[in-house]
């Protein structure tokens, strides 16, 4: 390989890895920080009961289904360029939404923030693969990355509740703007993209048609049948319009010169194994969020903000797994050693929280769940978002970053729609089957130990769906360590910069 191809470190890339981690905690507390505004929001706009999930759904449903369209732009046109433009359009968009004068400028802006986010999120992880080649770098920077992308979320909660409670349901958008300025300034004077890094393929139309449309329909299919019921025919008809269009995807992908998805990236047991074990993992995660933020605020009457701290232990948790047990272990013991004892961790945490009732102890039971939940995640996450694109060709670097995304996008809005299904269907069950008590408990402590019910046997599912994250992490990821730094070659005698591969 000439020494032109042969990039050393970039000496700015940990002040880089500042600014990108920025950038994705905006990204992700941004899934979170509107949850608990929405009501707020709802009554100030005189937004329905029946379009109020479409406060969610929009910029689930345009950050879903345009993810891998981003991926491929970062990986055409330059991830700086990329991860610059979803910065200020997410900002932009962020400033719409926090001065929405009625439903539809609020809906229009969450669509065009997670269309941005779809630019941006893929372009930020793929910066840190073709940043980060040394081994030993790479597990300290990706454990950060984890760290941030596993606690944005609760992070969102608690910032959600203070600026609700404190200042007004519109600085949940408005404090993305400060984020977006820090992160743009840094990666305009920061980040430099490595060079050779880029794929220099056209666009594939067709690909982007039908992905979109594809991954639209399949998150659009959860949300309906969480309002409309899974037997409903426009349920059907959408799930039944995603198997289509996906499969439609897959073959013209096998056919084109240029891919949008190259098949290859699917196609390795480990990245695959990866992916799949994610998405089900983000099921399990989104479902509990949505149940614990429920049952805290609900049931237990806690405030949005003292409700934002509660969540704390598992940052913690996070915070800890992903950078002193994921981070430090990366480089001495396979992936599938920390993921799937990391997600059996978090399945124990789940089952403590089976046994919740109504008037459970924080103490004894929340918050020893949350600590198990938070480590198992973060050891977990870790490594599997450096193995989502670890060895990959560089100029793949930001699509494979988008399956990454993707995975958990899909998983989060299966995981709201389907686990939130089973603890409506069981707290119905339950009421039906212990009408006499309605009297002798109340109205209000009825519902609420209906309710809990309702929680209890929908966490058991997400039990479960991480036991099955396990046992296809254990079935598929069969990769040594990582470690070591070499060079790959591309296709068509393209030379790409030096990346690392696993030691198998």
């Amino acid at each position: 390989m000439p020494e032109t191809a042969q990039v050393r470190p970039d000496p700015r890339r940990w002040k880089a890895l500042a600014f990108i981690a920025i950038a994705q905690l905006m990204v992700v507390l941004d899934g979170t920080i509107v949850n608990i505004a929405l009501p707020s929001a709802q009554a100030d706009l005189g937004i329905s009961d029946a379009n109020r999930q479409w406060v969610i759904t929009a910029y689930a449903l345009a950050f879903g289904g345009l993810l891998l369209f981003g991926g491929r732009i970062a990986d055409l046109w330059g991830r700086k360029r990329a991860f610059t433009l979803g910065l200020i359009g997410f900002a932009a968009a962020s400033a719409l939404g926090g001065a929405a004068a009625n439903e539809t400028m609020l809906l229009g802006a969450r669509a065009l923030q997670g269309a941005f986010g779809a630019l941006l999120a893929p372009a930020a992880l793929s910066l840190l693969t073709v940043m980060f080649t040394e081994a030993r770098e790479r597990a300290k920077a990706f454990g950060i990355f984890g760290a941030i992308a596993g606690a944005g979320g609760a992070v969102g909660l608690i910032l959600g509740g203070f600026l609700t409670e404190y200042l007004d349901w519109r600085w949940t958008f408005f404090v993305n703007i400060p984020f977006a300025a820090i992160a743009a300034t840094g990666a305009f004077l920061v980040i430099r993209e490595p060079a050779g890094s880029r794929n220099g393929g056209g666009l594939d139309i067709p690909g982007v048609v039908l992905a979109t449309l594809g991954l639209v329909s399949l998150v659009y299919g959860f949300t309906r049948a969480q309002s409309d019921g899974w037997t409903a025919s426009v349920t059907i008809g959408l799930f039944v319009a995603a198997v289509v269009l996906l499969s439609a995807f897959v073959l013209v992908e096998s056919k084109v010169r240029a891919p949008l998805l190259p098949l290859r990236v699917l196609t390795d047991r480990n990245r695959g194994g990866v992916y799949l074990s994610l998405g089900l993992a983000v099921i399990a995660m989104f479902g509990l969020f949505l149940f614990l933020t429920y049952y805290l605020q609900i049931v237990e009457g806690y405030s949005p903000v003292r409700t934002g701290f509660a969540f704390l232990p598992m940052i913690a948790g996070m915070i800890t797994g992903s950078t002193q047990i994921g981070a430090r272990l990366m480089t001495r013991v396979s992936p599938r050693l920390l993921m799937a004892p990391g997600f059996l961790l978090a399945a124990v945490g789940m089952l403590i929280l089976t046994q919740m009732e109504t008037n459970s102890s924080y103490v004894g039971l929340v918050l020893p769940a949350q600590i198990l939940l938070g480590l198992g995640m973060g050891t977990a996450f870790m490594p599997a978002m450096s193995l989502a694109t670890y060895g990959v060709q560089p100029r793949d670097a930001g699509v494979a970053s988008a399956m990454v995304n993707t995975s958990q996008q899909v998983g989060g809005a299966i995981g709201t729609a389907l686990l939130n299904t089973i603890a409506a269907s069981a707290a119905t069950t339950w009421i039906t089957s212990h009408a006499t008590q309605a009297r002798t408990l109340g109205k209000a402590a009825f519902a609420n130990q209906a309710a809990v019910h309702g929680y209890a046997t929908a966490i058991w599912w997400a039990v479960g769906i991480l036991i099955l994250a396990a046992v296809i992490v254990i079935t598929l990821v069969n990769t040594g360590h990582q470690g070591g730094s070499v060079a790959s070659s591309g296709e068509d005698g393209q030379e790409d910069v030096p990346i690392p591969v696993f030691a198998h």
